[in-house]
């Protein structure tokens, strides 16, 4: 069955200086990201397009909802299929390239190191990592590839506690 969900957010340019979009470089690129019921988001453009470099910009925060999609999709999937996962961090990075006025991404890469329990199998936590991608919604809405890197890392068991994998 199909449902549909809806996803409102609300924004606000914040950077007229004054004489509003007279001249390419007389406005500032600020503006804010509201959400009902959550933190603002202070936004602007990247700094390559005079942009605020200490404000969000939709390219970071593609780049971040890639992540986060993945890694809340890898969580579920891996503590489904009996992965203990203890620690999980991610380094991505997109690649965007312009040409002339209009730039578009060309990838996103996913290097998540995620921690697994002793008693996990690495096997079984490195493949979910495909099935993450497949059930990623926001992966499966961009038009360029995604890749993901992961490295899986295996913590030493604890005192008292038995390694129960062979070798």
């Amino acid at each position: 069955m199909n449902r549909a969900h809806s996803y409102r957010v609300e924004v606000e340019w914040t950077g007229n200086r004054g004489s509003g979009t007279d001249g390419y470089r007389n406005y500032g690129r600020e503006h804010l990201i509201r959400i009902e019921g959550k933190p603002d988001i202070a936004g602007s453009s990247d700094p390559m397009f005079r942009g605020d470099a200490a404000r969000h910009n939709p390219e970071d925060m593609l780049v971040a909802a890639l992540s986060s999609c993945h890694m809340l999709a890898y969580l579920h999937l891996a503590g489904a299929a009996g992965v203990v996962v203890t620690a999980y961090a991610d380094a991505a990075e997109g690649t965007m390239v312009t040409e002339g006025s209009a730039g578009r991404f060309t990838e996103v890469v996913l290097r998540p190191v995620v921690a697994i329990t002793a008693t996990s199998d690495p096997a079984t936590a490195e493949a979910a990592h495909a099935d993450a991608h497949h059930a990623c919604f926001i992966a499966a809405s961009v038009n360029f590839p995604v890749r993901c890197e992961p490295r899986i890392v295996v913590e030493k068991p604890g005192p008292g506690t038995r390694d129960p994998r062979p070798g």
